[in-house]
């Protein structure tokens, strides 16, 4: 059996980071391992304050010695938000004890969205989550984090070529393959691209654009991305069961949409999501 050990904050109510990564890659038929990080009581975005927030930090050194003493072994390492600079070179010595030349490191930067770093981000934390990527197989960033990741003006205006040259300069970062989300050239489709600089080969998926944020969904597309590739789906692959699955979790909570500022209902997809990884 598969497992993969993600490593990211865990919101007690609002759905992102691990309790989106957990249940999801464990439908995919995954043994899901976990490292909080932090644990707060909601997430820490639009509509919730007053929140508890506990950091992990110093937990998880221990952890991973307990672990090698273990001798465990994973088929990929992902990791989600990181909140400290401090959390981000204990993340880099964890790669370093893990990772082999049998499994994936895979990193979701998360620095923010929207043309802005998140609260508490600075240009000092940005090149530090550039040397994790560096140490990763794939590096899933969103338009925004590709714009901080590259030291380049974010643009909401851009082409095919645009994203062509930010995945090739992604990969000069170090890392094998980027993957860019949140893609679109017009108001029909949006979608994710992703670049093997191994085979110098480019790669797109789209589905319907929906003209709404709704709070998890990068969180959602990497934990499926993530999961396909521990599974040895092929790039192409892994681009459309995760597009296809985060479209699916916006639509279904379309009717819901008081719910969209705490997070997706993809719960009510997993049963397609389940399907996705048989048919592929």
């Amino acid at each position: 059996m598969k497992k993969i050990v993600s490593i990211q904050d865990i919101s007690c109510f609002g759905k992102c980071s691990l309790t989106v990564a957990l249940p999801i890659i464990s439908a995919m038929g995954i043994e899901t391992a976990v490292i909080p990080t932090a644990v707060l009581s909601t997430h820490t975005g639009e509509g919730f304050s007053g929140y508890t927030f506990r950091d992990l930090t110093s937990d998880i050194p221990a952890i991973a010695s307990h672990w090698k003493t273990m001798d465990l072994h994973f088929d990929a390492l992902y990791t989600g938000y990181l909140g400290s600079m401090e959390q981000v070179d204990i993340v880099s010595d964890f790669f370093d004890d893990f990772g082999t030349d049998d499994n994936y490191i895979i990193v979701d930067p998360v620095l923010g969205d929207a043309g802005k770093l998140y609260a508490g981000f600075t240009d000092e934390f940005v090149e530090k989550m550039k040397k994790l990527c560096a140490k990763a197989d794939f590096i899933i960033p969103n338009m925004t984090e590709t714009a901080f990741l590259l030291g380049i003006p974010y643009t909401e205006d851009y082409d095919e070529n645009y994203v062509k040259d930010a995945l090739r300069r992604l990969a000069e970062l170090g890392c094998k393959t980027p993957v860019i989300t949140g893609v679109h050239y017009d108001d029909k489709l949006q979608g994710a691209a992703a670049y093997d600089s191994e085979s110098d080969r480019y790669y797109f998926s789209f589905g319907r654009n929906v003209n709404s944020r709704f709070h998890g969904t990068g969180d959602i597309f990497s934990s499926v991305f993530s999961g396909a590739c521990t599974l040895g789906k092929d790039i192409q692959q892994c681009l459309d069961i995760s597009v296809k699955f985060t479209l699916d979790c916006i639509e279904a909570t379309i009717p819901h949409m008081e719910e969209t500022w705490y997070g997706s209902c993809f719960e009510l997809c997993l049963g397609k999501l389940i399907d996705y990884v048989k048919e592929q």
